[in-house]
């Protein structure tokens, strides 16, 4: 099983720092992606973007197939599942937040099974990170009472988001609002730098993801800025 102790061995050589460096930016990559092509394509078409996941299944399993692009497999094994649970939900049930975390843990359980069962660890970390970040950026739209604006963007057409994307600014600039901006970035923060500093390579993934989504939730900050 070289693959599976190449995984567990902490990263040393420097090879194997090269490939974690890989792993982390491919995670961050990945998460930041759907940001500026899955979103458009799944509120247009729906039904191609939940298409795809039968491509991103295929090539996972293709690359893994290999010894030489195990990894990579492993990897787009993960960004399948968040795929699929990010066409799921803005396909079809965008206009219910409620339903956005169980849609997007949608694959968890075979995450964690696959995780005991020290099968395609990095794809399954890389889709926990992605998952842990959902979370937190959640709590803070329950936190900060964002969920209304949330709401009434997803019923409008886009040329009519600029007063929502002002509102929620208002909302975000209270207080209340930025104190927990700076705590829940935080804690994103150090889990990201914490898995990082672990030094094996599903970490590097989990952490590519996790720190990842700091940057994706300043885009949507910027996008309600510039509104």
């Amino acid at each position: 099983m070289p693959h599976t102790l190449a995984l567990e061995t902490p990263v040393s050589p420097p090879s194997q720092i090269s490939t974690a460096l890989l792993i982390f930016g491919g995670a961050t990559f990945l998460v930041s992606v759907p940001v500026f092509f899955e979103a458009p394509l799944v509120r247009s078409l729906p039904f191609l973007s939940l298409a795809l996941t039968g491509f991103w299944a295929w090539l996972s399993l293709s690359l893994a197939s290999k010894p030489q692009t195990q990894i990579w497999g492993d990897l787009l094994t993960g960004f399948t599942w968040t795929w699929l649970a990010g066409s799921l939900y803005w396909g079809w049930m965008r206009w219910e937040p409620g339903l956005h975390l169980p849609i997007e843990a949608i694959a968890l359980p075979i995450a964690l099974w696959g995780i005991t069962q020290n099968w395609c660890k990095i794809g399954n970390f890389f889709y926990l990170g992605s998952l842990f970040g959902t979370v937190v950026t959640d709590v803070y739209f329950y936190l900060a009472n964002l969920i209304p604006f949330w709401k009434q963007l997803m019923q409008v057409e886009p040329e009519a988001v600029r007063p929502i994307f002002q509102q929620a600014l208002v909302q975000m600039n209270t207080p209340w609002g930025l104190s927990w901006v700076v705590l829940l970035a935080g804690v994103l923060l150090s889990v990201g730098i914490f898995s990082f500093r672990l030094r094996t390579l599903h970490w590097f993934a989990f952490s590519g993801a996790v720190l990842a989504t700091i940057f994706v939730d300043s885009l949507f900050w910027v996008a309600a800025l510039f509104a």
